[in-house]
């Protein structure tokens, strides 16, 4: 396939780096996560979540989001900026030291989260990925106030309750987790061979293909197959099938998108 050249759309359902105030996340146990404020890459103020419990054994440290309205949306994208500290720039840790830590979901019709439910396991959250860090930092980056921040995102679905919370578990990591953004992508409204196609989600997975009929602009006309376009998993539309034409009296002008009538210039002699 083909992608055609558009800017793909992205909804945000949730961005923890516009909270004004305390996120309020839940964590478990309480002596895990601890919301403090921190810095982004900008050397912004925001709202984050820190862990660092590398000198005891057998961590398994939970942190839930609040309740998020999937708004229709069949597959979720998760961006994730964190800094994880190199377990080896740590003066006598231990082996259960960590660089990683893991994400899930669970899907809700209503906002049902307790301090105990669901339960902090796997099953009932779905597990999406093992995250890890492409760059940890060691204290000197710190005392030199460089700061690296990893950027990672992952996607999950199909989706079909009303609403997910998302969770992070830590196990042993020294690591701080600075933003997270919950999206979902459609399609476009574009014109294409003719054919006006309106927004479109995007499928329930990655290689997902959703089909969307085409309309003809205003004094156009199918011809060949019915026209269609596809949106893939990404948001992107693909070239499209079929195509419409100007009727008879009208031209095509601005790359297909409007048919303009033609007017006939009649000279009179007197």
């Amino acid at each position: 396939y083909f992608i055609l050249n558009i800017i793909m759309l992205k909804y945000v359902l949730m961005d923890s780096t516009t909270a004004t105030a305390e996120l309020g996340w839940t964590i478990y146990p309480s002596l895990g996560w601890e919301e403090v404020s921190g810095y982004d890459e900008k050397m912004n103020t925001i709202r984050t979540y820190q862990v660092c419990n590398v000198f005891n054994a057998n961590q398994n440290n939970w942190v839930r989001t609040k309740y998020i309205q999937r708004r229709g949306a069949q597959r979720i994208h998760v961006e994730m900026k964190f800094s994880v500290r190199d377990c080896n720039s740590i003066p006598n840790v231990t082996g259960s030291c960590k660089e990683t830590f893991n994400l899930y979901y669970f899907e809700s019709d209503k906002d049902v989260a307790t301090k105990v439910y669901p339960a902090w396991m796997e099953n009932p959250w779905i597990k999406v990925d093992t995250i890890a860090a492409d760059e940890s930092f060691s204290q000197v980056d710190l005392g030199g106030r460089v700061m690296k921040i990893n950027t990672e995102v992952r996607s999950f679905g199909p989706v079909s309750r009303k609403g997910f919370y998302l969770a992070f578990q830590d196990y042993g990591a020294c690591m701080s987790l600075i933003a997270v953004k919950v999206f979902f992508r459609k399609c476009p409204r574009v014109i294409r061979n003719g054919a006006i196609f309106e927004e479109t989600l995007s499928g329930a997975e990655s290689t997902s293909l959703v089909s969307a009929r085409g309309s003809c602009v205003p004094n156009g006309e199918e011809v060949d197959v019915p026209i269609k376009l596809y949106c893939n998993g990404d948001g992107e539309w693909l070239v499209p099938i079929g195509r419409c034409v100007c009727k008879a009296g009208y031209e095509s002008v601005d790359n297909g998108t409007v048919c303009r009538g033609e007017f006939c210039f009649l000279l009179f002699s007197f």
